[in-house]
Order: C-alpha cells, then structure tokens, then sequence
C-alpha cells in the first residue's frame, strides 16, 4: 500500500497532525477495514479515506437532499410516468413531432 502521500507530491515529513474524536465502537470498525484492506497503519489509512473523498467527490448535501426529495415524491404518487409525460405533451414514441 501507499503511504497516502498526495499524487505527484511530497514525500517529506512536512505534515500537519490532526485531532479526530470518535466512538470506540466506530475505531473497532476502522481498525477492521484497514487492517483488512491491507494499509501499514489507521493513519495511513485515513489518509487514504480523506485524500479519495476529496479527489473524487461523488455527491454533496444538495445532491443527496434532492434525491431524498426525488424519492418522497416516487412513494407519494407525486412523479409522472414516461406514458404520462408522453400523454401530456403530445409525443409520440417518446420523440417530438
């Protein structure tokens, strides 16, 4: 495994340490997954963790509320089918005339 260092960076010690508070039960489970996933060390893997969420972002509070909003409307009939939408606004096939 890497050490986490970032891509094309330093490899120096030029670090800066962090406190992170969190419950035991929740150290057990990280313990768990980076002694599994092969990393040297829970530092390393943290890194790694932090470095990959920051590089490669998959969805932000916005994004996930409107999902959560998207399925709210789903479950309480809200939303329109595809025939419907077809229906609505005279297309044909689901193309435009």
């Amino acid at each position: 495994m890497s050490d986490a260092s970032p891509a094309g960076g330093d490899d120096g010690d030029d670090r800066t340490q962090i406190t992170v508070r969190i419950t035991p039960t929740f150290l057990e489970r990280i313990d768990e997954v980076w002694q599994g996933r092969g990393f040297n060390s829970r530092s390393e893997y943290v890194r790694h963790v932090l470095r990959d969420s920051v590089e490669n972002p998959t969805f932000d509070r916005d994004e996930l509320s409107a999902l959560a909003q998207a399925e709210r409307e789903m479950r309480t009939g809200e939303t329109y089918s595809r025939e419907e939408i077809v229906e609505a606004f005279g297309l044909e096939n689901g193309a435009e005339q």
